[in-house]
C-alpha cells in the first residue's frame, strides 16, 4: 500500500509589503488561485487578535444595512489594530459571521468595494459561517481578526 502524496505547496510573496509584513501565502501547487483570500498564510512576529466585531459606532448603533455593518465592522477592526500596532497588511486571518449567507452573496461586488476602501488589496485566510443570530440582536454580521506584526 503507498502512502498518498500530498500536493506541492508554492510559496507566493505577499502583498506589496511583503518584506515589511514578514508574511507569505500558501499557495498548494496545481490549486486554482482564490480571489479576494488566501487559503493559507504564513507569518513571523506578534500577534494581534480581536475579540468578534460588529457593525456598531462609537455610540453604540447599528447601522440597518448588512454593507454599511459590514464598512463600520472593518473599520473598528482596523481601529483595534491600530491600538495593537498593525496596520491591514499585518492580516493574517478574518472569520466572518453572517445571518444570511444569500445577503452576503448578493452584495459581493459592495462588500469588495468596501473591504478594499478600509483593508486595500491585501487578501488574509478567509472563512465565512452562517449563524442563526448573533449576540446583539440587530447585527447581521460579526468579524474576527488575526493579525501579525513584524518583530
Amino acid at each position: 500500500m503507498s502512502t498518498p502524496k500530498a500536493p506541492a505547496l508554492a510559496m507566493l510573496p505577499a502583498a506589496k509589503n511583503d518584506a515589511a509584513t514578514a508574511t507569505q501565502i500558501l499557495q498548494p501547487g496545481g490549486w486554482p488561485t482564490p480571489k479576494g483570500y488566501a487559503n493559507g498564510i504564513a507569518a513571523d512576529g506578534r500577534i494581534v487578535v480581536t475579540g468578534g466585531v460588529i457593525g456598531w459606532n462609537a455610540l453604540g448603533h447599528l447601522p440597518a444595512d448588512f454593507v454599511a455593518q459590514v464598512r463600520q465592522a472593518l473599520s473598528n477592526i482596523a481601529a483595534i489594530l491600530a491600538e495593537g500596532g498593525a496596520q491591514p497588511e499585518h492580516l493574517v486571518r478574518l472569520t466572518w459571521y453572517v445571518i444570511d449567507i444569500e445577503e452576503y452573496l448578493a452584495n459581493l461586488k459592495a462588500l469588495g468595494q468596501v473591504y478594499r476602501e478600509i483593508f486595500g488589496t491585501h487578501y488574509p485566510a478567509m472563512a465565512l459561517v452562517q449563524v442563526v443570530r448573533l449576540v446583539e440582536k440587530a447585527a447581521q454580521v460579526e468579524i474576527e481578526a488575526t493579525a501579525v506584526v513584524p518583530r
